[in-house]
């Protein structure tokens, strides 16, 4: 734990985010200024590439938007990282959906799972257990399906507008599993969370963490940024700590929360769900 305090990755901060959406980005006039701006940059870059490749759809430069809180020169760049990132990136993407095997297994252990309800503040919650990693699969590819769950979810305007919390669990997480956190791979996941996709991620919130998970992360530290340092949390045992930023209200019996033990295949029967409606529709 001290690893991780002297970091200043604090443990009692609680955000002030509001659930309200600023009147600037509710105002569909004011909205449509927006995207004709954020599009203009695009066709006025001279990386003929990425203009003629990124899309450039109303609905998805909103995403940037929001992710950037409408800031056009920002939203640009995060846009820039996304198309590119992913073009360096290509192996991460290549059978990106719901029936690659790795991606499927890896959301059956519930890597990512997703609450189903919002907390106080309007965010969407994610959680990821450890110990539920059977190694047989890659980090990798609990990074692939925690993208593919973020694309998925990013297509709300209120996940969009709101933002995203994580609890990754680690309780009887073991030294065998921790040799997977493979460096090169937590270093690609930073990248492309931090810079390179559009999404607000309001809080990281790390549980029960033994000390070799402790001496992996640090790893992660040289790489992220004051603000994104400022918003993961280590509460090692200390649930309460977690309550703090999360009620108790819609967490999980096994995060000292009100609601039944989480099943890992739930938000698996979701998606499954929605994609079937979509293909139908």
């Amino acid at each position: 734990m001290a690893e991780f305090l002297e970091y200043d990755w604090r443990t009692n901060f609680i955000t002030k985010d509001l659930i309200t959406i600023p009147k600037s980005q509710k105002n569909p006039e004011d909205k449509h200024i927006s995207i004709q701006a954020l599009r203009g940059l695009i066709y006025q870059s001279t990386d003929s590439e990425f203009k003629n490749n990124v899309q450039q759809d109303d609905t998805t430069l909103l995403k940037f938007l929001y992710a950037r809180k409408f800031d056009i020169d920002e939203a640009y760049q995060l846009i820039q990282n996304y198309y590119w990132y992913r073009k360096r990136n290509s192996q991460i993407f290549k059978d990106f959906s719901i029936d690659a095997p790795d991606i499927r297994k890896a959301l059956e252990n519930g890597l990512p799972g997703v609450l189903p309800t919002k907390d106080r503040k309007g965010r969407c919650v994610l959680i990821l257990t450890g110990v539920n990693w059977d190694c047989s699969y890659s980090l990798l590819s609990v990074y692939r399906s925690l993208l593919f769950t973020l694309e998925h979810l990013i297509n709300d305007v209120h996940n969009q507008a709101i933002g995203f919390v994580v609890i990754v669990d680690w309780t009887e997480f073991s030294f065998r599993q921790s040799t997977n956190l493979k460096p090169s791979v937590l270093k690609l996941m930073i990248e492309g969370l931090q810079d390179c996709f559009p999404a607000k991620f309001k809080g990281v919130h790390f549980l029960g963490q033994p000390w070799y998970v402790e001496a992996a992360l640090t790893f992660i530290k040289p790489f992220l940024k004051d603000k994104s340092k400022d918003r993961i949390f280590v509460h090692g045992n200390n649930l309460s700590t977690l309550h703090d930023h999360v009620h108790r209200d819609i967490l999980p019996a096994e995060f000292g929360g009100e609601q039944p033990s989480y099943n890992p295949e739930t938000w698996l029967k979701k998606v499954l769900e929605e994609t079937s409606n979509n293909n139908e529709s």
